[in-house]
């Protein structure tokens, strides 16, 4: 298995290292003191407002015995107002700390740290390019659900085109499943040519189809906000919003033994009186990012 240097895009995991790093995930999960990493610190350097994913990354290293420093809104209260460059930011930060875990609003703003970087560098996202440390968490929580991927059909519902979990989700499970992927979307919320493109390279069967026909034939659905900061023109937003929703009235609609995941914060796709429903794992899938984040970080810095 090969070393991991960063972690900037799914489709950089062969099957080896997903194995290696979900067997981790779950040894840690079992027991967090097993593994520690004490003295090291994670630089957690967000140019995007971030709750769940900053708190993960800090909670993964803390609970790892590591230490953490921390810039929450680094496009406003960082040196960047000052003008300076990201690799300089970068540089100096790679002095500060062992580990970075970096947010940002411009796709390959990650592949260009890493470029730079003395250290790993880990792309906590950036834009509307890839998220794939939560594809990385997405997939070990559907591997936790069903015996076999394969033959599954997966689900992906709202705002396609600018929503970065869903393009890093397709990549790995383009690569190493032979799923069936179903796209909802509104036409301006529809999914990228180059992600359909790269399905129809490996040979994963997908479609575009109304809502309540995908709930219905859907093992696993993935739902996702429609992301308002992405749009320039609210009167295209409006076009987009609420169309799709998980309710009471549609939980008939779903298989008895089919999930529903969201990479979270939620709006109105999914309302909270179905929060009780069993098939309903969002709360858990987030719950995972923490052991699939702590043994990310244990890989790239011991290897």
């Amino acid at each position: 298995m090969k070393k991991l240097e960063h972690a900037i895009e799914s489709q950089q995991f062969d099957k080896d290292t997903l194995d290696y790093l979900f067997r981790l995930a779950s040894e840690i999960k079992d027991d967090r003191t097993k593994y520690q990493l004490p003295g090291k610190i994670l630089a957690t350097l967000f140019y995007e407002p971030s709750t769940r994913t900053r708190l993960s990354f800090e909670s993964a290293m803390l609970q790892l015995g590591g230490q953490v420093i921390s810039t929450e809104n680094a496009k406003e209260f960082s040196s960047n107002t000052k003008g300076e460059s990201l690799e300089d930011t970068i540089k100096v930060v790679s002095g500060y700390a062992d580990i970075v875990a970096i947010r940002h609003f411009e796709i390959g703003a990650a592949k260009r740290a890493a470029s730079i970087s003395s250290i790993p560098i880990v792309n906590a996202g950036d834009g509307a390019g890839q998220h794939p440390t939560q594809a990385l968490l997405d997939l070990y929580t559907i591997q936790d659900h069903f015996e076999d991927l394969n033959g599954l059909t997966v689900a992906m519902v709202g705002d396609l085109k600018y929503g970065r979990t869903t393009r890093s989700l397709c990549y790995l499970l383009g690569r190493f499943f032979k799923v069936n992927i179903i796209f909802v979307a509104p036409p301006i919320c529809a999914m990228a040519d180059d992600i359909k493109a790269y399905l129809d390279s490996n040979s994963i069967p997908w479609k575009e189809m109304d809502f309540e026909h995908a709930v219905e034939l859907a093992d696993c659905i993935y739902m996702t906000r429609v992301q308002k900061e992405r749009f320039l023109h609210m009167e295209n937003y409006s076009k987009a919003a609420d169309k799709y929703r998980i309710d009471l009235d549609t939980l008939h609609l779903l298989k008895d033994n089919a999930i529903v995941l969201h990479p979270l914060p939620r709006e109105q796709e999914i309302s909270p009186e179905v929060d009780h429903d069993p098939r309903m794992i969002y709360f858990e899938q987030a719950q995972n990012g923490v052991w699939v984040r702590m043994a990310l970080i244990k890989m790239l810095l011991d290897g």
